[in-house]
C-alpha cells in the first residue's frame, strides 16, 4: 500500500512529505470558497514528486455550478486526480452523482473519485456510484482494512493530530501514476509499474 495525506486550510503549507506517495488538497467548497493555501500546498507535493489530487467539498445548490467553480481554479496536469468530498448533511446521493458525471464529462482524462464516510456510503448512497474509485473514511479500522465490501481505492484511516492520513490500494507509486494517467517517467528507479492494479471503479 501507498501512504498519503489530505490537507485543507486548517493544515500548514509546510507539511512534511516524508514517507508520502500522494497528497489530496482541498481547493473549493460550494461556489464561493477557495482554500487560500491550496496552491502552495499543491506545489509542496509537486516538488516532492508526489501524486497530486484535488478535492471539492460539496454543498447544497447547483452541482454543475460547483463542478465548474472547482475546475475553473485548477490548472490540471496529466495524472492529477479529482475528488468529491461528500459529507454535507443536506446533500444527497443524486446530487453527488450529478457532480461526478459533470466533472468527469468536463475532465475526461482524469480520474474522478468519491470521498465519503461509511454512514454516507451505507445509508445515503443508493447507486454505488463512486466514479472512478471509492475513497472511504473509516478511522475505526486499521489502515488498508476499511469496513466496506465494495472495492475501494483510498482509505482515510486516521484523523489523529489534526492530519488526515490515507493509504492507496497500489503496490508502487508507478502503479498509482499509471492508474491516474500520468506520463511514464524514469525518476523512480526500481519502481515496477507492471504489477496488478486494483479494480476500484464504481458502477453508474
Amino acid at each position: 500500500m501507498l501512504h498519503g495525506i489530505d490537507v485543507s486550510s486548517y493544515n500548514s503549507a509546510n507539511y512534511s512529505t516524508s514517507g508520502l506517495d500522494f497528497v489530496f488538497v482541498k481547493v473549493t467548497e460550494g461556489t464561493s470558497y477557495t482554500n487560500p493555501k491550496w496552491v502552495v500546498q499543491r506545489d509542496r507535493a509537486r516538488r516532492a514528486g508526489l501524486v497530486v489530487g484535488y478535492y471539492h467539498y460539496l454543498s447544497p445548490g447547483s452541482m454543475r455550478a460547483q463542478g465548474d467553480y472547482f475546475l475553473d481554479r485548477i490548472a490540471l496536469r496529466a495524472g492529477d486526480v479529482l475528488a468529491l468530498d461528500w459529507e454535507h448533511p443536506d446533500v444527497w446521493g443524486g446530487d453527488k452523482d450529478r457532480w461526478l458525471a459533470h466533472v468527469k464529462a468536463e475532465a475526461p482524462g482524469h480520474r474522478v473519485v468519491l470521498y465519503c464516510n461509511r454512514d454516507f456510503w451505507f445509508n445515503r448512497d443508493t447507486t454505488d456510484n463512486c466514479g472512478d474509485g471509492l475513497w472511504i473514511a473509516d478511522p475505526d479500522r486499521p489502515a488498508g482494512n476499511p469496513g466496506v465490501q465494495h472495492p475501494w481505492t483510498f482509505h482515510q484511516y486516521s484523523w489523529a493530530g489534526g492530519l488526515d492520513r490515507n493509504v492507496a490500494r497500489f503496490d508502487t507509486r508507478a502503479q498509482l501514476r499509471a492508474w491516474a494517467g500520468a506520463p511514464a517517467t524514469d525518476d523512480e528507479p526500481g519502481d515496477d509499474d507492471t504489477g496488478d492494479v486494483p479494480a476500484g471503479d464504481c458502477g453508474e
